[in-house]
C-alpha cells in the first residue's frame, strides 16, 4: 500500500571525487509513496504553494537550459523526487550557497528514486535534504510552513559548521597551489597535502608548534618571564589570587593597572587602566570567572597594535579598536549599534569580515563607567567604547600599518616568537606610535598569541588588505616539490594487485618511501602495516595521513568507488588495467558499460600534468576514452591495437620482438626483455606481460628512467597469491585468486602451458557474483581440468550453504565431465587436502582460494616448498 507521504529511506555523504560529480555530493534514496503516480500538476493549489515558499524556483534553469525551465516542468507535470532535488538546492541558496548540480533518478518504479545534490556545507546540506522533505510533506497535507523559522535556523546551523576565517583562507590558498586538503572530524583541524610533507593546521596553529610553546604562550606570566630574558620590553606585573592581593600590587606597581586571567583568550575578563580601589575589586571579581590566578600589571598606555610574524619574518601589521559607536546627537548607543550591525561586513560570530557589536552585561559596565546606558544619546562626534579590548571577536575593528612598522619594532616582534617557539605568532604591541621605536616612545609587549586570527589583516576596515595566508601556505610549503606527492591510482577487473607491486616495487628502487594498499593489505615500504582488503577509499585515506610515504601507490576498487567515492582527490597517474564483465548486477552495475562508466572515474581524477593509461586492446577502453580529459598512454602486446587511438604525441607502451617497448613520436624506447621479468615465466604467464606493460606505461607516465623499469621488473618476484607454486613428491600447486571469468581464462592458460601430467581444479566463486558467470567458469573449468573438485567461500555473500556449489556442479556436468572426476568439497582446505591426497607425481593442482593463509600454511606443513 503507498503512503501518502514522502520517506528518507536512506543517505549516503560522496566528500571527494564519485561516479555522479567530482564535486562533494549527497545522495538521498527516497519513496514517495503514491506521488509517484500523481504529477505536480494534478495536485490542485501545490505549486502555487512551492512558488511562494520558494520564489527561486520560478527562475531556475532545470535540465531545459534556460531560466524558468523549472517552472515549465512543474506546470506540465513534474514528480515529487524531481520537486524535493531542487527544493534542497535552493534552500541552500537562500541559506547562502550558490550550488547548483542536481539529480534525479528512479531506482523502483514508480515511488523509489534517488536524487544527489551539490553542497558545500555537510551540517547544511544535510538539514536541507531533511527540511525539504518535512516541508513537502506539509504542504502535500494542506499544512502551512514559516519558511523564514526554517532559513534561520539552518543559518545558525551553518554557520556553526563552518571552518573558521583563519582557516578557511589558509585553505583555499592552499587550493590555489593544487595542494589537497582534508578535513579531520568536525572541527577546523585540516590537513594540506599528503604524506611525508603533509601539514596540519587548525586556524594558524600549525603541527610545528610544540605543546611546550603554547603551554608558554597561553601562561601570561611565563610569556613576560621569557621575554624579559630577551630583553624585550614588557610591562611589569605579578599574579596574585585574591582581591587583597590584587589591591596590594596595584600599590606597588602604581596607577592605573591593568587585571586580566592568567591563562584566558580573546580578551575576556581584561580590565585596563584600572585608576582605584573599587574598579580593581570589581575587575578582579570579572576575571575571576576565567581563572583561578590573575595578573595585575603596569598599564602601558598608548595605541593596540597586532603584529603577525609568520616563519620570522614580519607580515602584517594592524592597529586594533575596540567596538565603538560615534554619536550623532540624534540616536541612542543602541539605535546605534543597530545601524553599524547593518554593514553587510558584519555577522553573528567568524563567518564574516567582521563582528557585530554586543550590547551585554560587559557593554553596560562599560557604558556605567561613563555615566550611560543604552539610551543615552551620545552628542555628535562623541565616541562611545563599548569594550576594553580590541578583539574583532567583540566587534572591534582594525586598521592596516604593515608600511608603517618602525623596524625596532619588527625586530622585537621577530624575537619575541622566536622566543617562545612560534612559528606563526601575534604580537600585542602597546605604543603610541608604530612607527616609532618603542625604546624611544616607551611602549611593550603585552601579549604573545599562539594560533592568532588573520581576519583583521585579510580584511581591515581601512588601509591595504594583506594576503597573509599566502604567506603561511608559503611557510608549510616553501617549494613546489615540497608540495608536489605523486600518486598512482590502478583499477580494472584483473591485474590491479599485480600492477600496483610492480609499481610500488620499482618506485621504492627509484628511491622513494612508497606506501601501497591493495586486497591483501596496506603496505609502506614492503612491510604490512594492515592487513585485509585495503583497496577501498578508506584505506587510501588512511595511508595518505603516513608521514613516513612520499609516494602512494592505490588498488582502486568498484565497490569503494560506488560507495563513497575516491579516497584522494587527484592522482599522477590512473590506470585501467581492463575491463570484463564482474561485479555485474551490484549496486546498480549491471552492464560492462556502467562498470566502465564507474572505473572511468580513476582516469578522469587525473592532475592537469599528469597521464591515463588504458589498455588499446579491451574492448571498453573507446568508452572510457570519451571521458579522458588529460594525456593519455596506451598499452598493449601487439601495437597495432593500438593505432585507432592514437594521435600525434601520444605514447603506446608495446613488445616488440619480445622485448617491452615505449614509442613517443617516432622515438622508440626499449625497456627490458619479457624473458628477464620473473613473473612472467618466461613469457608463459602471459596475463603478467599485460601487467608489466600496464605498470611500465604508468612509471614511464612518473618520467622513471627506463633502466630503472627494467631494474625493478627484473628483481621484482614477490607477487604473492598471484601463480604462485608450490612443489612436493613431484606433485605442484598453483595458487591463484581468479574470481571471475576473465580471471579464470588466464589461469587455465597458464596451466596449459605449464602443466604435463593431469590437471586437478579447485574452484569456486565469490557468491555475490551472477550465475551466468559461475556457469561460465565451470564450462571453462571443464575444458581444461582432469579433475574438478567444487568449493565454497566461507563468506557466502547473501548465497544458502551449497547453493553455488550446486550452481557450479550444473554446469559442469552439462558438459558432459566425467562425474566420476567431479565432486563437491564446501570447506577450501578439506578440498585441497582431497586434491593432494589422489595426485601422483607429474599432477598440476590449481586452488582458487578465498583465504590465502591458511593455504599456504598447509602446504608449508606439509613440506611443499614455494618453486615460483
Amino acid at each position: 500500500m503507498r503512503t501518502d507521504k514522502i520517506h528518507i529511506n536512506d543517505f549516503t555523504i560522496y566528500s571527494g571525487r564519485n561516479i555522479y560529480s567530482h564535486r562533494p555530493i549527497m545522495k538521498m534514496i527516497v519513496d514517495i509513496g503514491k506521488y509517484g503516480e500523481i504529477p505536480t500538476s494534478q495536485i490542485p493549489g501545490f505549486n502555487e504553494k512551492l512558488l511562494a515558499l520558494f520564489p527561486g524556483l520560478r527562475t531556475n534553469v532545470c535540465g531545459l537550459g534556460h531560466e524558468g525551465g523549472f517552472l515549465e516542468r512543474l506546470e506540465e507535470g513534474t514528480y515529487m523526487a524531481h520537486v524535493l532535488e531542487h527544493v534542497v538546492l535552493e534552500m541552500q541558496a537562500m541559506v547562502g550557497y550558490d550550488l547548483h548540480y542536481g539529480k534525479t533518478r528512479t531506482i523502483k518504479e514508480p515511488s523509489v528514486y534517488y536524487l544527489v545534490y551539490e553542497y558545500e556545507n555537510e551540517v547544511c546540506g544535510l538539514e536541507c535534504g531533511k527540511a525539504s522533505v518535512f516541508i513537502l510533506n506539509h504542504l502535500l497535507e494542506g499544512k502551512e510552513i514559516e519558511i523564514d523559522e526554517f532559513i534561520e535556523y539552518l543559518k545558525r546551523a551553518s554557520s556553526e559548521a563552518e571552518l573558521g576565517p583563519s582557516t578557511t583562507a589558509i585553505v583555499n590558498e592552499t587550493k590555489k597551489r593544487n595542494i589537497p586538503v582534508t578535513c579531520i572530524g568536525n572541527d577546523s583541524l585540516v590537513r594540506l597535502g599528503y604524506g611525508k610533507f603533509s601539514r596540519l593546521i587548525e586556524a594558524t596553529l600549525t603541527d610545528a608548534t610544540s605543546c611546550i610553546s603554547a603551554d608558554i604562550s597561553s601562561n601570561k606570566q611565563f610569556t613576560k618571564f621569557l621575554l624579559s630574558e630577551h630583553q624585550i620590553p614588557v610591562p611589569y606585573g605579578k599574579v596574585v589570587f585574591s582581591e587583597i592581593s590584587a589591591q596590594m600590587v596595584s600599590k606597588q606597581i602604581g596607577l592605573p593597572v591593568v587585571i586580566k586571567p592568567f591563562d584566558a583568550n580573546q580578551g575576556k575578563g581584561v580590565h585596563l587602566n584600572l585608576k582605584n580601589k573599587n574598579e580593581i575589586i570589581t575587575a578582579f571579581k570579572d576575571a575571576s570567572k576565567y581563572s583561578n590566578g590573575i595578573i595585575v600589571e603596569q598599564y602601558i598606555s598608548g595605541r593596540d597594535y597586532r603584529v603577525l610574524v609568520v616563519g620570522g619574518k614580519v607580515c602584517a601589521v594592524a592597529e586594533r579598536l575596540p567596538a565603538l559607536v560615534i554619536g550623532d546627537g540624534e540616536h541612542t548607543v543602541e539605535e546605534l549599534v543597530k545601524i553599524i550591525n547593518q554593514d553587510p561586513r558584519r555577522g553573528e560570530q567568524h563567518e564574516k569580515a567582521l563582528t557585530k557589536i554586543r550590547l551585554d552585561a560587559v557593554a553596560d559596565k562599560l557604558l556605567k563607567l561613563n555615566n550611560m546606558t543604552r539610551e543615552s544619546v551620545p552628542a555628535a562626534g562623541e565616541v562611545v567604547k563599548l569594550r576594553g579590548n580590541a578583539n574583532l571577536s567583540t566587534g572591534g575593528t582594525a586598521v592596516d600599518c604593515t608600511d608603517m612598522i618602525h623596524p625596532d619594532n619588527a625586530d622585537i616582534a621577530v624575537r619575541a616568537a622566536n622566543a617562545i617557539g612560534i612559528d606563526i605568532a601575534g604580537i600585542d604591541i602597546v605604543t603610541e606610535d608604530i612607527s616609532k621605536s618603542v625604546y624611544d616612545t616607551g611602549g611593550a609587549v603585552v601579549e604573545v598569541n599562539t594560533a592568532p586570527g588573520i581576519r583583521m589583516h585579510l580584511y581591515p576596515s581601512k588601509g591595504t588588505p594583506r594576503n597573509v595566508a599566502e604567506d603561511i601556505v608559503r611557510l608549510l610549503f616553501p617549494d613546489d616539490s615540497a608540495a608536489h606527492f605523486p600518486i598512482v591510482s590502478v583499477t580494472g577487473t584483473n591485474g590491479k594487485t599485480t600492477v600496483v607491486r610492480l609499481i610500488s616495487h620499482v618506485l621504492s628502487a627509484a628511491g622513494k618511501s612508497v606506501g601501497m594498499t591493495s586486497t591483501c593489505g596496506t603496505y609502506v615500504n614492503d612491510r604490512c602495516i594492515c592487513r585485509g582488503d585495503n583497496s577501498g577509499p578508506r584505506s587510501a585515506r588512511a595511508l595518505l595521513s603516513n608521514k613516513s610515504i612520499d609516494a602512494a601507490v592505490l588498488e582502486t576498487a568498484r565497490g569503494g568507488i560506488v560507495r563513497e567515492g575516491l579516497g584522494y582527490d587527484l592522482a599522477d597517474v590512473g590506470v585501467i588495467t581492463n575491463i570484463t564483465s564482474d561485479h555485474l548486477g551490484l549496486d546498480g552495475v549491471n552492464t560492462p558499460e556502467d562498470l566502465a562508466f564507474v572505473k572511468s572515474l580513476v582516469v578522469e581524477a587525473v592532475k592537469e600534468s599528469g597521464a591515463a593509461v588504458l589498455n588499446a586492446e579491451n574492448e571498453l577502453t573507446p568508452f572510457v576514452l570519451e571521458r579522458v580529459k588529460h594525456r593519455v598512454i596506451f598499452f598493449c602486446k601487439d601495437k597495432n591495437a593500438a593505432e585507432r587511438f592514437l594521435k600525434p604525441g601520444q605514447t603506446v607502451v608495446f613488445v616488440r620482438d619480445g622485448i617491452l617497448a615505449a614509442e613517443e613520436n617516432g622515438r622508440l624506447q626499449t625497456i627490458v626483455s619479457v624473458s628477464e621479468i620473473p613473473i612472467t615465466m618466461q613469457g608463459k604467464i602471459e596475463c603478467n606481460i599485460e601487467n608489466c606493460l600496464a605498470a611500465a606505461a604508468a612509471l614511464y607516465a612518473l618520467k622513471i628512467p627506463p633502466e630503472t623499469i627494467a631494474e625493478g621488473f627484473k628483481t621484482f618476484e614477490n607477487n604473492t597469491g598471484r601463480f604462485e607454486i608450490f612443489e612436493r613428491n613431484g606433485v605442484r600447486v598453483m595458487m591463484d585468486y581468479g574470481h571471475n571469468p576473465a580471471g579464470y581464462q588466464q589461469v587455465l592458460k597458464t596451466c596449459r602451458a605449464l602443466a604435463s601430467g593431469r590437471l586437478t581444479g579447485v574452484i569456486g566463486m565469490p557468491g555475490d557474483r551472477p550465475d551466468d558467470a559461475m556457469r561460465e567458469v565451470g564450462k571453462q573449468c571443464a575444458e581444461v581440468f582432469s579433475r574438478i573438485i567444487i568449493k565454497e567461500d566461507e563468506d557466502l555473500r547473501g548465497r544458502v550453504p551449497g547453493e553455488v556449489a550446486d550452481v557450479f556442479r550444473r554446469a559442469i556436468e552439462e558438459t558432459g565431465f566425467p562425474s566420476a572426476d567431479l565432486s563437491v568439497i564446501e570447506n577450501e582446505l578439506n578440498a585441497l587436502k582431497s586434491a593432494m591426497a589422489n595426485a601422483v607425481p607429474g599432477d598440476f593442482i590449481v586452488v582458487f582460494y578465498e583465504k590465502y593463509a591458511r593455504i599456504k600454511d598447509y602446504l608449508e606443513s606439509i613440506g611443499a616448498r614455494k618453486i615460483f
